[in-house]
C-alpha cells in the first residue's frame, strides 16, 4: 500500500509540471523565445498597452479571467450584438511579424483577430483589416460558410475545420506575415496561405463581402495594429505574443 501511495504521488507531481491547465507557462516568455525576439502583448494581470479601437480606454465589457483577457456580452445587449468593445494593442504598429494567440470560445461564440489595422475615426475595426476568424464551429449561427469557420481568413479563404478544438477548449493560432505573404497555423497545422497586394489577392477580395468596403477598396495597409473583436459573446484570449521579422 505504501509503495502504491508513493507511486500515486509521483504521478500527480509529474502531472502538475506537464499539464497546461495548471498554469505552467501561461503568459510567459521562455529564455529561448526571448532570444528569438518574442515579446508579450498581454501580461496576464491587466490591459497594459490595450484600448478600445478609436477610443482612449478599455471597454467595460472586458475583464481578466483565468489568466486571460475575456470579452463578454455588453450590458443591455443580446448575444451576438457587440457593445463597441473591439480593442487594439496600441503601443506599436507591426509590419512583418509572427503573432501567436491562445483563444477559447463559449458555446455559439464568434470573434476575430485582426492585423494591419488602420484606425480611422468613426470606422469599425474591420474597416480595412484582414480578420482571422474565431468561432464555435459547431453551434455558432455563422458556421454555414466554410470561410467563416475558425482559423479562416474571414470570408475569403477557408481553414480546415478538423484542426479546431471545440467550445470550452483552448486553441492556438499563429499568424505569420512577411512582405505580404501570410500563413495561419492552427493548433500546429498550417491551414491558410495567401499573399496580399497581388492580382490574386485583388481577385479574392472582389469575390468576398469586402469588395464594396471603402477601406478595402483603398487597400490594406502595409503595417498596422493588432486587434481583437467584440462580437457579443464570451471569448477568452491569452499567451498573446509577437516577434518582429
Amino acid at each position: 500500500m505504501k509503495r502504491n501511495i508513493i507511486l500515486s504521488l509521483t504521478c500527480l507531481t509529474a502531472m502538475l509540471f506537464i499539464l497546461p491547465s495548471f498554469g505552467q507557462g501561461v503568459n510567459k516568455i521562455t529564455d529561448k523565445e526571448k532570444k528569438e525576439g518574442w515579446i508579450l502583448l498581454f501580461n496576464g494581470k491587466d490591459f497594459t498597452g490595450w484600448r478600445q479601437c478609436n477610443g482612449t480606454t478599455m471597454p467595460i465589457n472586458w475583464t481578466i479571467e483565468e489568466n486571460a483577457m475575456k470579452v463578454f456580452t455588453g450590458e443591455g445587449k443580446k448575444p451576438g450584438s457587440g457593445a463597441n468593445g473591439d480593442i487594439i494593442y496600441s503601443d506599436k504598429k507591426f509590419k512583418n511579424f509572427e503573432l501567436s494567440i491562445d483563444w477559447k470560445v463559449s458555446k455559439m461564440a464568434n470573434s476575430g483577430i485582426f492585423f494591419n489595422i488602420r484606425e480611422v475615426p468613426g470606422r469599425p475595426i474591420y474597416y480595412a483589416a484582414p480578420e482571422v476568424q474565431v468561432l464555435d464551429n459547431v453551434d455558432a449561427t455563422d458556421n454555414k460558410n466554410p470561410t467563416h469557420l475558425a482559423g479562416s481568413l474571414y470570408d475569403i479563404i477557408a481553414a480546415d475545420p478538423e484542426t479546431v478544438h471545440p467550445a470550452g477548449e483552448w486553441n492556438t493560432i499563429v499568424i505569420h506575415v512577411l512582405d505580404g505573404k501570410v500563413t495561419h497555423t492552427q493548433n500546429g497545422t498550417k491551414v491558410v496561405e495567401y499573399e496580399m497586394w497581388t492580382p490574386a489577392w485583388d481577385e479574392m477580395v472582389a469575390n468576398s463581402k469586402f469588395r464594396n468596403f471603402p477601406g478595402w477598396k483603398e487597400g490594406i495597409s502595409k503595417e498596422g495594429y493588432i486587434g481583437l473583436q467584440d462580437h457579443g459573446y464570451p471569448v477568452w484570449f491569452r499567451n498573446i505574443k509577437i516577434r518582429e521579422l
